[in-house]
């Protein structure tokens, strides 16, 4: 068990606490104002020593006067926050927990978790819901991030890693189509890989509806209306097969279900496509030769085409053009996601998510349900069936006013309604789509307890705050988006006043009644996990802290102590159950709103994103000075040909409407995006909340909500409607 931190002037190595890349670091205890000195860590393959502003700049919000150092709790609902003991806050947290059960039932408490989480956490919550709340109720940010992509993996090849082989690979294929990402600005220390792809020879195909630093990288850049990258990929498909470039013996050996994609793409040809995306035939043409004709190539997709309505179908028809030009399952070829949290990965699959226990394995299996049981000390038939997705969860947050009468745990809860909830490592309120509603949903509940480092937008709503220990504070493993298992080390003393998640859950769960089975110990938790885990899809059982460190991470599935890891999957077989990738038959459809026409209400496309100097809802980045001067505020990126249209110029303020509010912000006016879009930053509450805009339909298989694309009015807006856009 890791006690304390290393002696003075010890240097640790560990991991950024930020995106998927999880860029490895050396932090030496620092003289000046930071608690710790960032420093480069040359040997850890993924970054090569390389940082972003945010990962240079992380060990500012270790400052005892930024983050959280004691428990906050509230004596009614209108009072404010007072400082509180750890034993007040636990026993209100777990005496409201109980309330709620006692009067409505299991299901009217919910938990709410974080991509952000490490892999012992993510583990530990969803055991929390399901052995100590005895809930369905329980999801995560996760499901806001790739869950359309996880879909059409296990659609496609049985089985959901975010990148199926190193992302080192990228630098030595010879084409790759990247939609819908911006790793120049989402992770900059990865676009040495796209770099090195073009000074290799290789060419890179951007898909976006806006130029962005990344674009400015490509080859070719493909600026297509935002939510037609299904037909996109349907019509480069199309002029894949029509111009006899796709892989006949590929496809007959390594696949199943291409007639009915083919007959799909085939309705998709090239001049409708141009019709419906705005991409000119020209520019598709010459798109599906530069893929088509390069001995290797790899589709990475990110937000962009999976944050839609229709996410998981606009994956599988990116999957099935790398099917069929038989680049997928080769060495140097294949389609991968960019995860974007910094544990995404592995925080969907311990059992975070609704629908899932550890090792990706499904609530529904009975043999699934029996493992995980047998490991918990548990009879299967007490373990909840899935639950809730992440909005549908928090849609459901407060109660109607009825009296819920019922009494005893499982008590009458008719309305189905979530009545409390424990949230950690998220921050909803900002991040969530139609944050406005999901803000009063918050208010709305019995009790919000809330686990963070920072007294985020949605922390400032809560019942009860509780402090927790933050990446260089605690020990514990997370799996970057290549699927590698990696370990923070511990580097720094909390404050005092600071308990770690997994202490938070030992003291819940002991009163309520379960004391045994939620270890403190970061290490211990582990090794329940590889338990856990071991046999299925996600098997950790021969992965240890030791091997972690002797190894620079190991590659999952690694299901026994000499089991190598597993680098690159598909080489061989797909993870299906006959051992071939699975084409999917899809066509394009609109999104689920459109703009109405330019004489209409909401003549414009929104689609939102991330910059540079900050990262996710800006909980933690937005309390570090330097990023701050470089991304100081939200803004609404413009046309010049719009500006000129509403009369304004740069910096002045505009404001956004859609269906389900309004925001407001300072014109940034560009010739980098199109003429009907315009781009707002997510990282922002406030006036200049860019998700108070946002759609929260669904996609029908992954429960996705439709971020990247609605219809908005932009219209100038007085200076005194923004008074706290940066707030």
């Amino acid at each position: 068990m890791t006690t304390s931190g290393p002696g003075p002037g010890t240097a640790t190595d560990t991991h950024c606490p930020y995106c998927a890349l999880q860029c490895g670091m050396r932090l030496r205890p620092g003289a000046g104002p930071e608690p710790v000195e960032v420093l480069e860590r040359p040997g850890f393959p993924v970054n090569r020593g390389a940082l972003c502003g945010k990962g240079r700049t992380a060990a500012a919000v270790l400052r005892p006067g930024v983050r959280l150092t004691e428990p906050l709790v509230r004596d009614s609902r209108d009072a404010p926050l007072r400082p509180a003991s750890w034993d007040e806050a636990l026993d209100r947290v777990a005496a409201g927990l109980m309330a709620v059960r006692r009067r409505y039932g299991n299901d009217a408490v919910g938990v709410f978790g974080g991509g952000g989480l490490t892999n012992e956490k993510a583990y530990l919550l969803g055991k929390f819901a399901r052995v100590a709340l005895r809930t369905p109720n329980i999801d995560y940010n996760g499901r806001f991030c790739m869950s359309s992509a996880a879909a059409a993996h296990r659609r496609a090849f049985g089985i959901d890693r975010g990148l199926p082989f190193p992302l080192a690979d990228v630098a030595g294929t010879d084409c790759v189509i990247l939609v819908g990402a911006n790793p120049a600005e989402t992770m900059p220390p990865a676009l040495r890989y796209f770099r090195e792809l073009r000074e290799n020879g290789g060419r890179l195909i951007v898909v976006d509806p806006r130029r962005t630093r990344t674009a400015d990288q490509a080859d070719l850049h493909l600026q297509p209306l935002p939510g037609t990258d299904l037909a996109l990929a349907l019509g480069l498909l199309h002029l894949l097969i029509a111009d006899g470039r796709a892989d006949k013996d590929f496809i007959a050996r390594r696949t199943t279900g291409f007639a009915q994609a083919r007959a799909a793409a085939m309705a998709h040809w090239p001049g409708r496509v141009e019709r419906i995306t705005g991409v000119p035939v020209t520019q598709l043409a010459a798109a599906a030769a530069m893929f088509g004709e390069a001995p290797r190539g790899m589709v990475l997709t990110a937000r962009g085409p999976e944050q839609q309505s229709k996410g998981t179908d606009t994956v599988s028809a990116w999957i099935n053009l790398c099917l069929a030009a038989g680049k997928a399952g080769r060495p140097g070829s294949g389609y991968g996601c960019l995860t974007g949290q910094g544990n995404g990965q592995g925080g969907r699959e311990h059992g975070q998510k609704a629908d899932q226990l550890p090792g990706y394995r499904s609530i529904t299996d009975p043999a699934a349900r029996r493992h995980v049981a047998a490991v918990w000390g548990i009879d299967p038939d007490d373990l909840p069936g899935p639950g809730r997705s992440a909005y549908e969860l928090l849609d459901s947050l407060g109660g109607d006013g009825g009296d819920g009468s019922g009494g005893g745990i499982g008590g009458n809860n008719s309305d189905g309604r979530v009545r409390a909830l424990l949230l950690m490592g998220s921050n909803p309120a900002v991040s969530a789509p139609r944050a406005a509603h999901v803000t009063e949903r918050l208010r709305a509940l019995d009790l919000l307890a809330v686990g963070d480092v920072v007294l985020s937008e949605t922390a400032r709503l809560a019942d009860v705050v509780l402090p927790v220990t933050q990446w260089a504070e605690e020990t514990g493993t997370t799996t970057n988006l290549e699927g590698r298992v990696i370990l923070r080390r511990k580097a720094v003393d909390a404050p005092e006043g600071v308990r770690s998640d997994l202490a938070v859950l030992h003291g819940l769960a002991a009163r309520l009644g379960v004391p045994e089975g939620f270890p403190e110990d970061p290490e211990e938790v582990f090794e329940e996990l590889r338990r856990a885990s071991a046999g299925g899809q996600a098997d950790y059982a021969g992965i240890s802290y030791g091997r972690i460190r002797a190894e620079d991470g190991v590659f999952w599935p690694c299901p026994a102590p000499d089991h190598p890891g597993t680098p690159r999957l598909f080489l061989d077989r797909f993870a299906t159950p006959d051992g071939r990738a699975r084409f999917a038959a899809v066509t394009h459809r609109p999104a689920a709103e459109e703009p109405d026409g330019p004489d209409g209400d909401y003549p414009l496309f929104l689609t939102t994103g991330r910059v540079v100097g900050q990262y996710q809802s800006g909980a933690q980045t937005r309390r570090v000075d330097e990023l701050n001067r470089s991304a100081p505020g939200p803004f609404v990126e413009v046309h010049p040909v719009l500006a000129r249209r509403l009369g304004v110029a740069e910096g002045e303020l505009l404001a956004v409407s859609s269906r389900r509010g309004r925001a407001v912000a300072p014109a940034r006016v560009t010739d980098t995006i199109r003429p009907d879009t315009v781009f707002m930053p997510f990282h922002w509450g406030g006036k200049g909340r860019a998700n108070s805009l946002t759609n929260p339909a669904l996609d029908p298989v992954s429960r996705m909500p439709e971020f990247k694309v609605c219809a908005v009015r932009v219209e100038k807006a007085e200076a005194s409607a923004v008074t706290d856009a940066a707030s």
